[in-house]
């Protein structure tokens, strides 16, 4: 009786596991199709890699064509700033400073007065020998009054002339007022030439000796710069050339200059030889002492294909750079060549391919592109919501 008791609880136990089994079945089965539905319906989102990175915004860029022309190697060196034309005026008399009508920093033009001393001796010196030179000429015309008639042989009435002009005198008066008249003009200084007076060293009343420094004149309408070139690259330059020049005191200003004169002699000590570049300074803003840096044309090689530097990046140690198709970011592997300081030389190589002038290369916010990258053209790339490089 026992026996059977347990064999029906057994039994009971085993049903009710198929049940509950076959119920679990049909439940996962029908989530089963309902997910299939909910697909096949378009209901279900798309979690692939490929659909949750894909964008079909255009990412900003800015380009520039690629150009065939002359590659302008430059030579680079430093100097200071001087004025073309500086004269230091001293005083050639003494005397008092009576006047002084001119201030630092004024513009004068060529023979204005700039200083007068007291001339009042001076002019005195000039009166007395005017009368000293009047006495010994009256002398000398009556050593010689009958010569004209008396004497008919020219060369001896001149040889008589000569000996009655020392014995008189009147060469030496006639020194004298000359000298009287020189220092007077003396005590008038007069600009030498247009400019601007610079370091004024006198006041009116002071006592000026012969020597005294007076002031500076200087013309600061063209401003030399004088470098030193290494002498393996001053053969490349020669008057005319153009030059930039940048000052320290105009960090982003560029200043257009030309090689004025290459001196023809190599220092021994330096091995550089001195390159005088002029820059034009109309308004004066370029002070004599300005520090500069200047770069001065030097090779010309004709007939480049050239991009501007910024195109360049560098991909798995390989040189590359972006060109603009149809709204799409395509690199190419190039070889570049000689450069400067705005433009790469592209040159030929079986490795790598060629950029064609009139292409346009990517310049700025394609430093993190990809192959195919899809990007629109713009003048700024920050403004237009895109990231520089």
């Amino acid at each position: 009786m026992a026996r059977r008791k347990r064999l029906l609880g057994i039994g009971i136990f085993v049903v009710l596991a198929a049940v509950l089994g076959a119920g679990m079945y049909l439940r996962i089965r029908g989530h089963g199709k309902q997910a299939a539905a909910a697909s096949s319906s378009g209901d279900a989102p798309d979690v692939s890699a490929t659909s949750a990175f894909a964008t079909d915004v255009a990412i900003p860029v800015s380009g520039a064509p690629v150009i065939r022309d002359t590659l302008v190697l430059r030579v680079t060196a430093s100097g200071e700033a001087a004025a073309w034309r500086q004269a230091g005026l001293s005083a050639q008399v003494k005397g008092r400073v009576e006047r002084l009508p001119v201030r630092e920093d004024q513009r004068v033009r060529a023979g204005e007065l700039l200083l007068a001393l007291d001339s009042t001796e001076y002019g005195l010196n000039v009166e007395d020998a005017a009368a000293q030179l009047r006495r010994v000429r009256a002398e000398y015309q009556a050593l010689t009054l009958f010569d004209s008639r008396a004497i008919q042989d020219t060369a001896v009435r001149a040889e008589r002339e000569r000996n009655a002009r020392a014995k008189s005198g009147l060469d030496a008066a006639e020194v004298a007022l000359k000298r009287a008249r020189f220092e007077l003009q003396q005590t008038r200084v007069r600009a030498p030439f247009a400019g601007r007076v610079a370091s004024v060293n006198v006041v009116v009343g002071q006592m000026a000796t012969a020597g005294t420094e007076l002031l500076t004149v200087v013309d600061l309408d063209s401003i030399k710069v004088e470098v030193q070139v290494l002498e393996g690259e001053v053969g490349y330059l020669e008057p005319g050339r153009r030059a930039q020049v940048r000052f320290s005191a105009f960090p982003d200003t560029v200043f257009e200059g030309r090689v004025a004169t290459v001196n023809p002699m190599v220092n021994e000590q330096t091995r550089t030889a001195k390159v005088t570049v002029t820059v034009r300074n109309p308004d004066g803003r370029i002070l004599p002492g300005m520090y500069a840096r200047v770069q001065l044309d030097a090779q010309r090689l004709p007939n480049r294909i050239l991009v501007p530097r910024s195109a360049i990046l560098e991909r798995d140690r390989r040189t590359m750079l972006f060109v603009y198709e149809d709204g799409y970011a395509k690199w190419r592997y190039v070889t570049t060549g000689l450069e400067n300081e705005d433009y790469v030389e592209i040159v030929p190589n079986p490795e790598t391919e060629m950029v064609k002038p009139g292409e346009i290369v990517l310049t700025d916010g394609h430093y993190t592109l990809i192959h195919d990258a899809r990007v629109r053209l713009v003048d700024d790339v920050k403004a237009a919501g895109g990231r520089p490089n």
